[in-house]
This record gives structure tokens, sequence and C-alpha cells, in this order.
């Protein structure tokens, strides 16, 4: 298998750079990332990119899957309009690109409250980009929804790292949907939705990533 990731760099995306590194069944790791990795590895290509301004060569984007894990924060980006465009406008214009160049496979790192219709703006742009995806008719389109994300991140989230203290400390007694998502858990279940390709949409929902 030859696959693209986009998102290596952050918490879950180096988890699944490393796993995708060592499993057998996948041939070529393209990584597009807008800074150099640490990683070498025989079957990594990595490839530095303005993703307003994404390259046409063809051979990058003929892949047969791809694991979208980018992603931001309101606080880091500055503004909904930056925000937006991580979170939706990039996502979506690499989805175009493979998906034109014959690639039939397209995993998206989520969230569990996306919902178009939301009042909140994260879940709303979250809910927004699958929808969009979906439209595209990828022949299978996996949308990952974790909750509460559990590891340690290279930039510290005040917010999301409070919250999982406390979910941590109630979990036993918390229904499944609501504990916190292991990084590792989420990596695999990227990588595992990639390779086997399910038919159509497929949704892997909080309470699975535990």
């Amino acid at each position: 298998m030859k696959l693209l990731l986009v998102g290596s760099t952050g918490l879950v995306g180096r988890l699944v750079l490393t796993l995708a590194l060592e499993d057998s069944r996948v041939s070529e790791v393209i990584v597009l990332s807008r800074k150099a990795l640490s990683v070498e590895h025989a079957k990594l290509r990595t490839l530095l990119v303005d993703f307003d301004n994404l390259p046409d060569d063809p051979d990058l984007w003929k892949v047969d899957a791809v694991i979208c894990t980018l992603g931001t924060t309101m606080r880091a980006a500055g503004s909904k309009e930056a925000f937006r465009l991580v979170d939706f406008t990039y996502p979506l214009a690499i989805a175009k690109k493979t998906y034109e160049h014959g690639s039939q496979t397209y995993v998206l790192n989520s969230a569990s409250g996306a919902n178009p219709d939301s009042s909140i703006f994260y879940n709303k742009v979250k809910g927004e980009l699958e929808q969009a995806l979906i439209g595209l008719s990828f022949a299978s389109l996996a949308l990952v929804r974790p909750g509460v994300i559990g590891g340690e991140r290279s930039e510290f989230r005040l917010g999301e790292s409070v919250g999982a203290a406390v979910l941590s400390f109630l979990g036993p007694i918390l229904p499944r949907r609501l504990r916190v998502n292991p990084a590792p858990k989420i990596a695999e279940a990227l990588l595992e939705s990639a390779i086997q390709g399910s038919d159509g949409v497929c949704v892997v929902s909080s309470d699975q990533l535990i």
C-alpha cells in the first residue's frame, strides 16, 4: 500500500507515522508537511509543501489511501478564519487532489462532536468537513471521531489536559463514549481504516477508541 499522511507532526499523526513505517502491509509513506521531520526511513518520503499552493505532481497524489490528522486549535490559529483554513480547507483540498487522481480511500481524524448544524464553531467546522468529504463519493471514507485525546503533546493545551485528567479519574463510572481516548488507539484505528478500506462511509465513534 502507498499511503499519504497529512498532519504527521501532531500527537496522533506522529503515532500513525510510526505504525505505518513498522507495518509490512505499507510499502511507502508519503508525508506532506510544512516543516522537516526528524524521522528517516527507507519507506518514508517527506515533501515540504505550502498548503495554500499544493503541487500538481500526479505521482504525489496517486496513492492507495490518505490519512488526514491535520488540525489546530482556536488559540493556536488566532481566528475563526485561520482555524477553518487548517481544519476544513486544507483537508478538503487534499481529498480532492487524491480523488481526482484515483485514490478511493480517505481516513479523517475528526471529532466526537462533529455536526454541521452545531452552535459550537469547532464541531460545526468538523461536521462541515465530514459532509464535504462524503460529497466526494470516495469508495471508502472513514470518519474517526475521538473525544478527549489522552497523550503527551508537543504543545500544551490547558483545557484538553484538564479535561483528560478529570475524565481519566472518573473513567470507571463514565459511559464508554465519555472516556478518554488514548492517542495510540486512535492512531491504530486510523491506520487500520486506511488498510482495510471498508465500503462506503464508516464512522468510528469515541466509545470504540478506548
